[in-house]
């Protein structure tokens, strides 16, 4: 195949990453070429193992089926999760209490928001626990720390089950920072695992703001276990804009998008 249409095929790959399906009509389109020829580059995808064809285009295929080992989250998406990180953090204020979920994402929030005062943050992630210790004894932050308790998931070094969601509940926080192992209009917020989904909605329950962070490879998916739905949330932070099937239901709800610029290097 030409070079041209190895493009168009990646197009379309891109478009399912957000989208998590795509419509021959809009493809034909987008790409500027015939439906048979749309055809035949779905089916090549689909000899790949890249997508699955459905009636009227294809969907996204999910892979994976079990949350990737710390270490392996640790090295994906790493800019895009900066990038985030630093957008979410400039939403807290002076003074606020604030919760962090369990994620390599919000684990890059950490740089930026140690430069507020006075916070007080509650959080279920132990490397996370270790960096704000480490700034804590340095004298860069002045703020509380409380860790959730909780059963220890050694994997990926973080508390969970029903003793977190527990110790949670006596607790009222100003943001709640939710990561998202998948994000879909319809399906809302998805996590690759039960206890993590469960103490994640005891999180918005107990936040006055609910924020969740989502690189460009979680839209689009979607998981096992449903967090919450997308009307219950208040500002989403991503690297890239929402599909633009999505603005209008976006609005609807009531939803901000807030795209993280590129971060400049010094």
């Amino acid at each position: 195949m030409s070079l041209a249409g190895e493009e168009r095929k990646q197009v379309i790959l891109n478009l399912l990453q957000l989208q998590g399906k795509v419509r021959t009509p809009e493809l034909v389109a987008t790409l500027e070429v015939s439906s048979e020829t749309v055809r035949r580059y779905l089916e090549e995808l689909e000899g790949d193992s890249k997508l699955k064809r459905v009636y009227g285009g294809a969907v996204k295929i999910n892979v994976e089926r079990e949350e990737p080992a710390y270490v392996q989250r640790e090295v994906l998406q790493a800019e895009e999760k900066r990038r985030i990180g630093h957008a979410a953090a400039s939403l807290i204020q002076d003074r606020e209490t604030i919760v962090l979920d369990d994620g390599t994402t919000t684990l890059k929030m950490i740089d930026t928001l140690v430069m507020r005062k006075g916070l007080t943050v509650l959080v279920t992630s132990v490397h996370t626990l270790n960096l704000l210790i480490g700034y804590r004894n340095r004298g860069v932050f002045d703020g509380e720390i409380v860790l959730i308790g909780g059963r220890v998931n050694t994997k990926h070094y973080r508390t969970s089950g029903s003793l977190a969601i527990h110790f949670m509940s006596h607790f009222h926080v100003d943001k709640a920072f939710l990561v998202a192992d998948g994000l879909q209009i319809d399906g809302g917020i998805t996590a690759y695992e039960d206890e993590r989904a469960m103490l994640s909605r005891t999180f918005m329950k107990h936040a006055k703001q609910s924020i969740v962070l989502a690189d460009h490879t979680k839209i689009g998916t979607n998981h096992y276990c449903r967090i919450a739905g997308l009307e219950e949330v208040d500002i989403v932070v991503s690297d890239v804009a929402p599909p633009k099937e999505w603005h209008a239901r976006l609005e609807e709800k009531d939803i901000h998008w807030l795209v993280a610029s590129p971060l400049t290097t010094q």
